[in-house]
């Protein structure tokens, strides 16, 4: 594996090529996620091999490579819909591999799925309504009107259902769902696929809205462009296996890896 200097993720200043992030506060220093040796099987054919990375409180990391690389099977592999047979999965500190995905997601991790899986006869707010919950420390900072606040596109839209949205609104409504859990960490898998640029460009707004809101997020994406901006660290995925590790600066110079791993 490739790796940056700085692979354990030490306290970074920067991130990318926006600078917008201050240096991390001692609570931002803590390790929020930490995938460690993991792998992942569909029936008999392996998926993912001894994948590992961290991430910490408040900090954005991008999980990148080509379509097929792995990293939908990494974002379901942590969520608990795909299980392995070694590795650990720890969310501050503790291993919840092995658990089943409601268990994850009481642990404090929202998964917002690539197709979405709104509930299509259900209108905006019920989507949202349905996955309302205190966070595993018990906080309730995400109401439903501060989800309306964070994605005004949607409050217009509350009585409308959930199949008749367009694929821009149904991927914000996965975000404001997610939200309504409360998290701890939020993954967003491929959020910009299928968009019109339009809507890349408000997905993108809102991830860094998150992101200076001190979300902890990881953020998979075949796009290296829209990450740039917004994640601080990331980690390339090819064939299951991750091929780099480090910060987005560091990425964003090493053109071999760009063009071995992500042809950019």
């Amino acid at each position: 594996m490739t790796t940056s200097p700085d692979a354990t993720l030490a306290p970074h200043d920067g991130a990318g090529a926006s600078g917008a992030r201050p240096a991390m506060t001692q609570d931002e220093g803590r390790v929020m996620l930490e995938v460690e040796g993991i792998d992942a099987f569909y029936d008999s054919s392996q998926v993912l091999f001894g994948l590992s990375f961290k991430v910490h409180k408040g900090r954005t990391l991008a999980l990148l490579g080509r379509n097929g690389a792995g990293k939908s099977t990494t974002m379901k592999s942590i969520a608990g819909i795909v299980h392995g047979r070694r590795g650990a999965v720890r969310l501050a500190g503790e291993n919840i591999r092995g658990r089943q995905p409601h268990q994850i997601a009481r642990a404090g991790i929202a998964f917002v799925p690539e197709d979405r899986q709104i509930f299509p006869e259900l209108s905006v707010e019920d989507n949202l309504l349905i996955a309302a919950k205190r966070g595993s420390a018990g906080g309730d900072e995400w109401s439903l009107e501060r989800v309306y606040d964070m994605l005004p596109l949607l409050k217009p839209l509350r009585t409308r259902l959930g199949g008749q949205l367009s694929g821009g609104e149904q991927q914000m409504l996965t975000v404001g769902r997610a939200l309504m859990g409360n998290p701890d960490v939020i993954l967003l898998d491929e959020p910009s696929e299928g968009l019109a640029p339009i809507m890349v460009q408000k997905i993108g707004e809102l991830v860094q809205r998150l992101r200076e809101l001190g979300t902890t997020i990881v953020l998979a994406e075949q796009n290296l462009h829209f990450c740039l901006d917004l994640a601080d660290h990331a980690v390339v995925i090819d064939k299951g296996r991750d091929v780099f590790y480090g910060t987005i600066d560091d990425l964003n110079s090493s053109e071999d890896i760009k063009q071995r791993y992500l042809s950019v």
